[in-house]
């Protein structure tokens, strides 16, 4: 069963899983998740990733029917089961389903699913050549620290960069202020330094960001957390994204207009390497690991 779901405590197909029409994350999505990528038929960073799923749990007052390690061990085991080498395993928990109302309901049981899918791998063409990207207005809620089930602005942004012939859409605040791709975080090289919005409420803190960071500070590489103004970005010369699932995709246009050189530039690919290193190491049993 190499595409499978934990729903609950059963393990099922995709097209047997099925949640309650008045579950809350349907109606409401008062929810939380986690995308994790699967190496080799292993989990990459999954304890940071847990980490950051209780944190959006607790950030919305919502209870997670297990521990940290029950829930390692489920994650493990779905994977496992499936067989799924390069797999894209997805956690999700709602507040569990009860006749609609606003308030919390009292007595209902969260609703938990782990899923794993072969993972989707972006074109070899986009992280050799480059992507293009477009900026769209920072119109979210305001807690964008929370990986929330609640992704309407993010899909329309999406959505808008595709119709465009672009493949991401960057968040600008009304201040002119960077916040973060529509999936996926944004850095920026200029004049050698590499410049990302610091991890405050404006955006979420992407696991594969923080492996960014500190592969950048290891290799030497100046780094600042800081305030993103817009006009900075389209001066750099480097910009690039960061995902769990994407890795690292390197932008070249901009709006339309060429970022740099308009080819990928040396600092991102110097850091994929070195995260590619990373990840291997972590999820290949034949790695090395003195």
């Amino acid at each position: 069963m190499p595409e499978l779901v934990y729903l609950n405590g059963e393990y099922l197909g995709f097209d047997e899983a099925k949640v309650s029409v008045e579950d809350r994350g349907f109606q409401f999505g008062d929810g939380v998740y986690e995308v994790v990528r699967c190496y080799g038929g292993r989990p990459f960073s999954l304890a940071s990733h847990l980490e950051r799923l209780y944190r959006s749990a607790t950030a919305i007052d919502l209870e997670i029917p297990h521990s940290l390690e029950e829930l390692l061990v489920l994650a493990n085991g779905v994977i496992e089961k499936s067989g799924l080498a390069e797999g894209e395993l997805y956690m999700q928990v709602s507040r569990g389903a009860s006749p609609r109302q606003h308030y919390f309901p009292v007595g209902a049981a969260p609703t938990l699913v782990i899923s794993i899918r072969q993972v989707r791998l972006v074109p070899g063409e986009y992280r050799v050549k480059g992507i293009g990207a477009i900026t769209v207005p920072d119109d979210r809620w305001g807690r964008c620290h929370i990986k929330s089930v609640n992704l309407l602005p993010n899909v329309l942004a999406k959505e808008k960069a595709r119709r465009s012939g672009a493949q991401e859409a960057v968040f600008v605040r009304a201040d002119g202020l960077v916040s973060e791709g529509s999936s996926s975080n944004v850095f920026a090289v200029v004049a050698g330094v590499l410049i990302t919005p610091p991890a405050d409420h404006h955006i979420l803190a992407g696991i594969t960001r923080g492996h960014f960071l500190d592969l950048a500070r290891r290799e030497g590489v100046q780094v600042r957390e800081e305030e993103l103004p817009l006009d900075t970005l389209l001066r750099a010369e480097e910009v690039f994204i960061t995902s769990t699932v994407m890795e690292m995709l390197p932008i070249v246009r901009l709006d339309g207009r060429q970022v740099g050189d308009g080819i990928p530039g040396p600092v991102s690919d110097r850091l994929y390497r070195l995260y590619r290193e990373r990840y291997r190491e972590e999820t290949d049993p034949n790695e090395d690991k003195r």
